[in-house]
Protein backbone atom coordinates (compact mmCIF):
# COMPACT_ATOMS: atom_id res chain seq x y z
CA UNK A 1 0.00 0.00 0.00
CA UNK A 2 1.24 3.53 -0.64
CA UNK A 3 1.42 5.45 2.71
CA UNK A 4 2.76 8.53 3.88
CA UNK A 5 4.58 8.65 7.08
CA UNK A 6 3.84 11.13 10.03
CA UNK A 7 6.01 10.61 13.38
CA UNK A 8 8.97 12.24 15.23
CA UNK A 9 10.16 10.29 18.34
CA UNK A 10 11.92 7.40 18.57
CA UNK A 11 8.23 5.71 19.65
CA UNK A 12 7.57 6.14 15.54
CA UNK A 13 11.01 4.25 14.56
CA UNK A 14 9.36 0.72 15.40
CA UNK A 15 6.74 1.33 13.11
CA UNK A 16 8.00 2.78 10.26
CA UNK A 17 10.55 0.32 10.26
CA UNK A 18 7.62 -2.13 10.20
CA UNK A 19 5.77 -1.04 7.58
CA UNK A 20 8.45 -1.05 5.22
CA UNK A 21 9.61 -4.94 5.98
CA UNK A 22 6.06 -5.54 5.66
CA UNK A 23 6.21 -3.88 1.79
CA UNK A 24 4.28 -1.00 1.97
CA UNK A 25 5.61 1.93 -0.61
CA UNK A 26 6.36 5.08 1.97
CA UNK A 27 6.32 7.73 -0.62
CA UNK A 28 7.17 10.16 1.95
CA UNK A 29 8.04 10.57 5.54
CA UNK A 30 7.06 13.89 7.34
CA UNK A 31 8.67 14.51 11.07
CA UNK A 32 9.00 18.11 12.81
CA UNK A 33 11.99 20.47 11.63
CA UNK A 34 15.50 19.60 12.84
CA UNK A 35 15.89 21.33 16.59
CA UNK A 36 18.66 22.24 19.14
CA UNK A 37 18.69 19.33 21.67
CA UNK A 38 21.10 18.71 24.48
CA UNK A 39 23.50 20.73 26.52
CA UNK A 40 24.78 22.45 23.63
CA UNK A 41 22.12 23.03 22.46
CA UNK A 42 23.36 21.56 18.75
CA UNK A 43 20.67 20.81 15.89
CA UNK A 44 19.79 17.20 15.54
CA UNK A 45 17.56 15.45 13.73
CA UNK A 46 14.81 14.05 15.11
CA UNK A 47 14.40 10.18 15.79
CA UNK A 48 12.07 9.32 12.84
CA UNK A 49 14.44 11.22 10.14
CA UNK A 50 17.41 9.45 10.80
CA UNK A 51 15.55 5.90 10.31
CA UNK A 52 13.98 7.33 7.20
CA UNK A 53 17.38 8.53 5.75
CA UNK A 54 18.66 5.15 6.78
CA UNK A 55 15.88 3.99 4.98
CA UNK A 56 16.66 5.42 2.18
CA UNK A 57 13.26 7.57 2.15
CA UNK A 58 12.09 10.77 1.32
CA UNK A 59 11.84 13.29 4.43
CA UNK A 60 9.56 16.87 4.95
CA UNK A 61 9.52 18.77 7.52
CA UNK A 62 7.04 21.54 7.43
CA UNK A 63 7.26 23.81 9.95
CA UNK A 64 3.13 23.61 10.31
CA UNK A 65 1.31 20.60 8.41
CA UNK A 66 -1.31 22.76 8.55
CA UNK A 67 0.06 25.66 6.32
CA UNK A 68 -1.35 25.29 2.00
CA UNK A 69 1.90 24.16 1.30
CA UNK A 70 2.34 21.48 2.93
CA UNK A 71 -1.23 20.49 2.48
CA UNK A 72 -0.55 20.34 -1.25
CA UNK A 73 2.22 18.43 -0.50
CA UNK A 74 0.26 15.97 1.28
CA UNK A 75 -2.41 15.69 -1.49
CA UNK A 76 0.50 15.21 -4.35
CA UNK A 77 1.45 12.08 -2.65
CA UNK A 78 -1.45 10.44 -3.96
CA UNK A 79 -1.08 8.26 -0.60
CA UNK A 80 -4.18 5.30 -0.20
CA UNK A 81 -3.33 5.92 3.46
CA UNK A 82 -1.60 7.74 5.98
CA UNK A 83 0.08 6.57 9.26
CA UNK A 84 0.73 9.31 12.35
CA UNK A 85 2.69 7.96 15.45
CA UNK A 86 3.49 10.50 17.73
CA UNK A 87 4.06 13.06 15.18
CA UNK A 88 3.72 16.42 17.72
CA UNK A 89 1.19 18.24 15.24
CA UNK A 90 -2.61 18.28 15.62
CA UNK A 91 -3.63 16.92 12.13
CA UNK A 92 -6.07 19.46 10.33
CA UNK A 93 -9.31 18.58 8.58
CA UNK A 94 -7.45 20.06 5.13
CA UNK A 95 -5.40 16.76 6.08
CA UNK A 96 -7.70 14.20 7.29
CA UNK A 97 -9.68 14.30 4.31
CA UNK A 98 -6.57 13.43 1.62
CA UNK A 99 -6.22 9.34 2.00
CA UNK A 100 -9.10 7.21 0.88
CA UNK A 101 -8.10 4.74 3.45
CA UNK A 102 -7.97 7.54 6.11
CA UNK A 103 -5.42 8.30 8.54
CA UNK A 104 -3.80 5.48 11.39
CA UNK A 105 -2.55 6.26 14.75
CA UNK A 106 -0.78 4.68 16.78
CA UNK A 107 -1.81 5.56 20.47
CA UNK A 108 0.12 3.87 23.74
CA UNK A 109 -2.73 3.66 25.78
CA UNK A 110 -6.25 1.22 25.71
CA UNK A 111 -8.61 4.55 24.16
CA UNK A 112 -10.72 5.77 25.37
CA UNK A 113 -7.98 5.81 28.26
CA UNK A 114 -5.13 8.31 28.60
CA UNK A 115 -5.99 10.64 25.71
CA UNK A 116 -3.58 12.72 25.07
CA UNK A 117 0.05 13.38 24.58
CA UNK A 118 1.56 11.41 27.72
CA UNK A 119 -0.03 7.98 28.30
CA UNK A 120 2.47 6.01 28.99
CA UNK A 121 3.51 8.49 31.69
CA UNK A 122 0.26 9.28 33.42
CA UNK A 123 -1.05 5.59 32.69
CA UNK A 124 2.07 4.37 35.05
CA UNK A 125 1.82 7.56 37.39
CA UNK A 126 -1.95 6.79 38.28
CA UNK A 127 -0.70 3.17 39.07
CA UNK A 128 -2.21 1.31 36.27
CA UNK A 129 -1.57 -2.20 36.15
CA UNK A 130 -2.42 -2.73 32.78
CA UNK A 131 -2.52 -0.73 29.28
CA UNK A 132 -1.69 -1.63 25.65
CA UNK A 133 -1.78 0.04 22.79
CA UNK A 134 -4.62 0.97 20.15
CA UNK A 135 -5.06 1.96 16.16
CA UNK A 136 -7.59 4.34 15.63
CA UNK A 137 -8.83 6.64 12.54
CA UNK A 138 -7.61 9.62 13.17
CA UNK A 139 -10.84 12.44 13.35
CA UNK A 140 -10.50 16.32 14.39
CA UNK A 141 -10.92 15.74 18.23
CA UNK A 142 -8.03 14.86 20.40
CA UNK A 143 -7.24 11.11 20.06
CA UNK A 144 -11.55 10.87 19.54
CA UNK A 145 -11.54 8.93 16.22
CA UNK A 146 -12.54 5.15 15.90
CA UNK A 147 -10.83 2.12 16.87
CA UNK A 148 -9.32 0.15 14.98
CA UNK A 149 -7.50 -2.55 16.85
CA UNK A 150 -6.05 -2.84 20.39
CA UNK A 151 -4.39 -5.14 21.93
CA UNK A 152 -3.24 -5.32 26.05
CA UNK A 153 -0.13 -5.68 28.11
CA UNK A 154 0.47 -5.54 32.22
CA UNK A 155 2.20 -2.91 33.48
CA UNK A 156 5.58 -4.77 35.45
CA UNK A 157 5.15 -3.21 39.28
CA UNK A 158 8.83 -1.55 38.97
CA UNK A 159 8.28 -0.47 35.38
CA UNK A 160 9.14 3.11 34.52
CA UNK A 161 8.34 4.98 31.55
CA UNK A 162 10.98 4.41 29.09
CA UNK A 163 11.09 0.55 29.75
CA UNK A 164 7.32 0.32 29.53
CA UNK A 165 7.48 2.71 26.02
CA UNK A 166 10.26 0.50 24.42
CA UNK A 167 7.61 -2.22 24.48
CA UNK A 168 4.62 -0.65 23.54
CA UNK A 169 6.19 0.64 20.58
CA UNK A 170 7.07 -2.58 19.33
CA UNK A 171 3.67 -3.68 20.07
CA UNK A 172 2.41 -0.73 18.40
CA UNK A 173 4.53 -1.49 15.18
CA UNK A 174 3.19 -4.99 15.11
CA UNK A 175 -0.47 -3.67 15.68
CA UNK A 176 -0.02 -1.39 12.87
CA UNK A 177 1.14 -3.88 10.04
CA UNK A 178 -1.86 -6.01 10.81
CA UNK A 179 -4.35 -2.72 11.19
CA UNK A 180 -3.07 -1.68 7.87
CA UNK A 181 -3.70 -5.61 5.92
CA UNK A 182 -7.08 -5.83 7.60
CA UNK A 183 -8.07 -2.12 6.25
CA UNK A 184 -6.71 -2.96 2.72
CA UNK A 185 -8.62 -6.06 2.74
CA UNK A 186 -11.66 -4.64 3.85
CA UNK A 187 -11.79 -6.70 7.24
CA UNK A 188 -11.64 -4.17 9.71
CA UNK A 189 -14.81 -1.37 10.49
CA UNK A 190 -14.04 1.35 12.87
CA UNK A 191 -16.16 1.21 16.48
CA UNK A 192 -16.96 4.61 18.28
CA UNK A 193 -15.05 5.17 21.43
CA UNK A 194 -17.33 5.56 24.43
CA UNK A 195 -16.89 9.29 25.59
CA UNK A 196 -18.32 8.14 29.15
CA UNK A 197 -14.77 5.76 29.62
CA UNK A 198 -12.48 8.50 28.38
CA UNK A 199 -9.77 10.09 30.41
CA UNK A 200 -6.72 12.30 29.86
CA UNK A 201 -3.39 11.82 29.70
CA UNK A 202 -1.78 15.79 29.24
CA UNK A 203 1.25 17.04 28.32
CA UNK A 204 3.19 16.76 31.31
CA UNK A 205 5.41 20.00 33.32
CA UNK A 206 8.21 20.61 35.28
CA UNK A 207 5.54 21.15 38.25
CA UNK A 208 4.35 17.41 37.87
CA UNK A 209 7.90 16.17 39.17
CA UNK A 210 7.39 17.87 42.24
CA UNK A 211 6.84 15.22 45.13
CA UNK A 212 4.40 15.56 47.52
CA UNK A 213 5.20 14.02 50.51
CA UNK A 214 1.61 13.71 51.79
CA UNK A 215 0.64 11.40 48.92
CA UNK A 216 0.84 7.96 49.62
CA UNK A 217 4.12 6.10 49.44
CA UNK A 218 2.51 3.90 46.49
CA UNK A 219 1.34 7.49 45.13
CA UNK A 220 4.74 8.92 44.98
CA UNK A 221 6.74 5.62 44.04
CA UNK A 222 4.04 5.39 40.66
CA UNK A 223 5.07 8.83 39.95
CA UNK A 224 8.88 8.60 40.18
CA UNK A 225 8.58 5.12 37.43
CA UNK A 226 5.99 7.46 35.66
CA UNK A 227 7.50 10.76 35.02
CA UNK A 228 10.87 9.28 34.30
CA UNK A 229 13.33 10.72 32.42
CA UNK A 230 11.38 14.33 32.56
CA UNK A 231 10.58 15.70 34.48
CA UNK A 232 11.53 13.44 36.84
CA UNK A 233 10.28 12.93 40.64
CA UNK A 234 11.98 16.07 42.30
CA UNK A 235 12.47 16.88 46.22
CA UNK A 236 14.81 19.39 48.66
CA UNK A 237 17.41 18.32 50.72
CA UNK A 238 19.86 20.46 52.38
CA UNK A 239 18.28 22.92 50.19
CA UNK A 240 19.24 21.53 47.02
CA UNK A 241 17.36 19.79 44.10
CA UNK A 242 17.28 15.77 44.64
CA UNK A 243 16.22 13.54 42.20
CA UNK A 244 14.47 10.53 43.16
CA UNK A 245 15.85 8.22 40.32
CA UNK A 246 14.64 4.77 41.88
CA UNK A 247 12.18 3.82 45.36
CA UNK A 248 10.17 1.07 46.77
CA UNK A 249 7.18 1.35 49.26
CA UNK A 250 8.87 0.20 52.32
CA UNK A 251 7.21 -2.28 54.79
CA UNK A 252 7.69 -0.08 57.85
CA UNK A 253 5.10 2.69 58.92
CA UNK A 254 5.99 5.82 60.94
CA UNK A 255 3.43 8.52 62.41
CA UNK A 256 6.26 11.26 61.70
CA UNK A 257 5.25 13.76 59.49
CA UNK A 258 5.16 13.29 55.78
CA UNK A 259 8.96 14.00 54.04
CA UNK A 260 10.82 13.24 57.50
CA UNK A 261 14.16 10.66 57.41
CA UNK A 262 12.95 8.08 59.40
CA UNK A 263 15.49 6.08 58.31
CA UNK A 264 19.24 6.69 57.71
CA UNK A 265 21.61 3.93 58.55
CA UNK A 266 22.36 1.57 55.47
CA UNK A 267 18.86 2.51 54.19
CA UNK A 268 17.10 5.76 53.24
CA UNK A 269 13.48 5.71 54.55
CA UNK A 270 10.99 8.87 54.42
CA UNK A 271 7.86 9.25 55.94
CA UNK A 272 4.93 9.98 53.33
CA UNK A 273 1.34 10.16 53.86
CA UNK A 274 -1.39 7.60 55.90
CA UNK A 275 1.87 6.85 57.98
CA UNK A 276 3.42 4.85 54.95
CA UNK A 277 7.36 4.83 54.07
CA UNK A 278 9.25 4.82 51.27
CA UNK A 279 12.64 3.83 50.43
CA UNK A 280 14.73 5.74 48.33
CA UNK A 281 17.33 3.49 46.36
CA UNK A 282 18.95 5.86 43.87
CA UNK A 283 19.21 9.58 44.29
CA UNK A 284 20.79 12.21 42.71
CA UNK A 285 21.99 15.74 44.26
CA UNK A 286 21.85 18.57 42.04
CA UNK A 287 24.91 19.39 39.55
CA UNK A 288 26.32 15.74 40.69
CA UNK A 289 26.01 11.91 39.33
CA UNK A 290 23.14 9.74 39.88
CA UNK A 291 24.19 7.24 42.93
CA UNK A 292 22.75 4.29 45.37
CA UNK A 293 20.84 5.49 48.29
CA UNK A 294 24.01 3.79 50.26
CA UNK A 295 26.94 6.23 48.77
CA UNK A 296 23.89 9.16 49.28
CA UNK A 297 23.68 8.74 53.24
CA UNK A 298 27.88 8.17 53.53
CA UNK A 299 28.79 11.18 51.74
CA UNK A 300 25.87 13.24 52.98
CA UNK A 301 26.04 11.81 56.56
CA UNK A 302 22.67 12.25 56.56
CA UNK A 303 20.88 12.08 60.12
CA UNK A 304 17.29 10.67 61.11
CA UNK A 305 14.62 13.22 61.53
CA UNK A 306 16.35 15.76 58.70
CA UNK A 307 12.94 16.61 56.33
CA UNK A 308 12.60 16.37 52.47
CA UNK A 309 10.99 19.44 51.00
CA UNK A 310 8.96 20.80 48.56
CA UNK A 311 10.58 22.77 45.80
CA UNK A 312 9.43 26.31 45.68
Amino acid sequence: MRLVFLGTPEFAVPALEACVRAGHEIAAVVTQPDRPRGRGQQTAFSPVKDAALRLGLAVHQPERVRRPEAVELLASLSARCMVVVGYGQIIPQSVIGLPPLGIVNVHASLLPRYRGAAPIQWAIASGETVTGVTTMQIDAGLDTGGILLARETAIGPEETAPELSKRLAGMGAELLVETLAGLAAGRIVARPQDPALATLAPILKKEDGHTDWSRSAREIHNRARGFQPWPGAQTVFRGQALTLWKTCPAAETAAAAPGTIVRARKRLVVACGGETCLELLEVQMEGRKRIPAGAFLNGQHVKDNEVLGELA
